[in-house]
């Protein structure tokens, strides 16, 4: 009682104690979040010039593109797929708004008349597109179907969106029209032509000159446009795979070594022992491996050369009965087991028809089974006759569109392709050349032909036990361990030490973008990612990821903000151009002799000519293209030598031998009009990327994906 008393007493104080903690707690998820957030950044996925992109449409979005799909992308690869939609959409919408470009009805609806042209329900008798049709479905659908309606609605919304794109870039493609004189200009870069002669002095003459961490940071500066880079990290990581041991594969090959062998078991029902037989001479093929193989690959005939190569020799030289194996291949052990063999064509030439019946299905057919199987009888007889009718009858008879339309003709059918346990490829394969007869399939009876048949041969059918490579549990374990250790070593130690230390090999990957997916050497990892740029992480932090087949210890290496390249992001980039304008200046000072040839003496090179050479293609025979050298003997006088040009390769000097004007044309309309195709072929893309690069854009998709 005494102690109740005391609990009693202290309640308020332990209530408050609980809230307090309660409400700490609450506190430290919200900082670790960034803290109090607004409705708006929870429901935002992004804004575009003011324009925000609402979260839940954008995610109904991305569940419809992955839907579209089947399947076939990854949810980062819808998310940037719609991401890039949405945002040229916004982009070209404001343009449009801004421009006061409108559809009419009667540009929506020859759009609407374009997509829909062959569609019967907008065609009339003469099966040509009637507007009065197209308003009569819609009407229907408006008053039968409130939903259909309005994705009908949705639809001309979208096609009238598309409209006014078209008629924006038109207008936009009319601005970029090449005129006459720059189809002139276009005409004599790549047909005004130039001879000189030349000295190059290589920059592998020069050992690497050093390239400072200023150096770097001054060039970046002076060309900030080239060097500008969304948020990135640098990661090193060491991948662990769970993959089985020697130990584990010999013990997995010694277990199906019992498999192919009789065995006695101890069977728990009856008390007694069982007898059991091996795969090697089990007669239920089928039964046995659904009890003791990891796959059941289907049954099928193969001829030598369709066989697994390295196998091939040994299964196709087996008998009826006999087994080959274990052999490792694709991540399994296999036993390979002929159950008969038979001699059979490669590829047969066949001719049929389809005598369908209402109960298969087939649409406009009201015959019943037996009325099919009476026709196809009395096919059979008339093409016994004469098989030369099987055309005719068919394209008369035939149920089946590809044999009516092609004269009965199946063309040629290789085996090694086809579903043998096909009654009709049974039939085509089982039987000799110009043999008929009537087969019957769910479809209905074919009255076939073997009008032909090809390289009759020895063919082996072959099943198959297949037993999945895998780690056993103690390898697992052992490796969980092993990465365990190093994780716990490498976030208390230096990361790089313990590496060396356990002779590992750490892979780094450098330039790592918010919304990136894949991981070299890892494929899909965006937890990875995502941990990398969270808030709390810095660099030099160390962390564990599973996978499914093993785990990956990372480290972050750096981090890069959103703006100008650091340093060492642009390091890779920038550290050959500095050099080789550090090269430059070295053999610059080393040219002090007048004329080419005392040049090509005192440097210990030779002086070479370059003949009609244009500006569109600036190469130079054995130097490549070169087109500031190539540029300045153009603008040179004949007989002028210039001063040194920092070129690709080396330092040139040349001088200018004659220069050869194209002869003048009557007109430069082709010329132009080529040259405004260029420019269309880039415009769409061009265009998008300019208005993006203007747009003011926070993108916080990382944020919830």
């Amino acid at each position: 009682m005494a102690v109740l008393s005391k609990i009693r007493e202290k309640t308020v104080f332990l209530i408050v104690i609980i809230a307090l903690a309660l409400f700490s707690f609450v506190l430290m998820d919200l900082f670790s979040n960034g803290g109090f957030s607004s409705d708006k950044s929870q429901n935002v996925i992004a804004t575009i010039n003011g324009e925000d992109v609402s979260r839940e449409q954008f995610a109904m979005e991305v569940e419809n593109y992955q839907r579209n799909s089947r399947g076939n992308i990854t949810t980062t690869q819808a998310v940037n797929q719609v991401w890039d939609a949405t945002l040229r959409s916004t982009l070209m919408k404001e343009q449009i708004d801004a421009l006061g470009i409108e559809v009419g009805s009667d540009q929506l609806n020859n759009a609407i008349k374009e997509q829909f042209a062959g569609n019967p329900n907008f065609t009339n008798e003469a099966g040509i597109f009637d507007i009065n049709k197209m308003r009569e479905y819609v009407a229907n659908l408006k008053a039968s179907s409130p939903q259909a309606y309005q994705q009908w609605v949705m639809l001309e919304d979208n096609v009238a969106e598309q409209v006014k794109v078209g008629t924006y870039l038109t207008l936009v493609k009319a601005g970029i029209d090449a005129t006459l004189a720059e189809g002139k200009s276009a005409y004599q870069l790549a047909n005004n032509t130039v001879n000189f002669k030349y000295v190059t002095l290589p920059y592998s003459q020069i050992e690497d000159v050093e390239v400072t961490k200023e150096d770097i940071k001054a060039y970046i500066n002076k060309h900030k446009e080239e060097f500008k880079s969304e948020a990135a990290t640098d990661i090193q990581y060491i991948y662990f795979e769970e993959k089985a041991s020697l130990e584990d594969e010999n013990a997995l090959k010694a277990e199906i070594q019992k498999l192919l062998k009789k065995r006695v078991v101890y069977n728990q029902v009856s008390k007694i022992n069982d007898t059991l037989q091996g795969f090697a001479n089990v007669t239920d093929n089928e039964a046995f491996l659904a009890e003791f193989s990891d796959t059941q690959p289907a049954v099928r005939y193969f001829f030598k050369k369709d066989l697994p190569t390295e196998q091939a020799e040994q299964i196709f030289t087996l008998e009826a009965g006999q087994t080959y194996g274990p052999y490792k291949a694709n991540g399994f052990y296999n036993v390979a087991k002929v159950v008969r063999t038979k001699q059979v064509a490669d590829s047969v030439k066949a001719n049929g028809m389809l005598i369908s019946y209402k109960e298969t299905g087939a649409a406009e057919v009201s015959r019943t089974k037996e009325e099919a199987k009476k026709l196809a009888d009395s096919l059979l007889i008339e093409i016994k006759g004469n098989s030369a009718k099987l055309a005719t009858l068919a394209t008369t008879f035939s149920d089946d569109p590809t044999t009516k339309n092609a004269n009965g003709e199946l063309g040629w059918l290789q085996y090694a392709q086809v579903n043998q346990s096909s009654p009709v490829i049974e039939y085509l394969f089982d039987n000799a050349q110009g043999e008929v007869g009537v087969v019957e399939t769910p479809a209905g009876f074919y009255v076939l032909e073997i009008a032909e048949t090809k390289n009759i041969q020895r063919a082996v059918e072959v099943t198959m036990l297949q037993k999945k490579i895998e780690p056993s549990e103690e390898t697992s374990n052992a490796l969980f361990t092993e990465t365990t250790k190093f994780e716990i070593a490498a976030k208390q130690g230096n990361y790089n030490e313990e590496v060396k230390k356990a002779n590992y090999e750490a892979k780094p990957v450098k330039g790592i973008k918010n919304m990136q997916e894949n991981i070299p050497g890892l494929g899909s990892q965006r937890a990875l990612v995502q941990w990398t740029f969270e808030e709390k992480t810095k660099a030099g932090d160390v962390k564990r990821f599973d996978l499914p087949n093993g785990y990956v210890v990372a480290q972050v290496t750096a981090k890069y903000p959103k703006g100008l390249m650091q340093v060492e992001e642009a390091s890779a980039k920038v550290t050959p151009i500095i050099q080789r304008e550090k090269k430059a200046e070295i053999l610059k000072k080393k040219i002090t002799a007048g004329t080419l040839t005392e040049i090509a003496k005192n440097q210990n090179v030779s002086v070479q000519t370059a003949n009609a050479v244009n500006m569109k293609n600036p190469m130079i025979a054995g130097a490549g293209s070169e087109p500031e050298v190539v540029g300045a003997a153009f603008a040179l006088a004949e007989g002028s030598l210039s001063k040194p040009i920092a070129g690709k390769a080396g330092v040139f000097v040349v001088e200018t031998i004659a220069k050869k004007e194209a002869p003048a044309l009557p007109s430069y309309k082709q010329m132009a009009t080529q040259e405004s195709q260029a420019r269309m072929m880039q415009v769409n893309r061009e265009l998008y990327e300019a208005l993006k690069a203007k747009a003011e854009i926070s993108d916080n998709r990382a944020s919830f994906y």
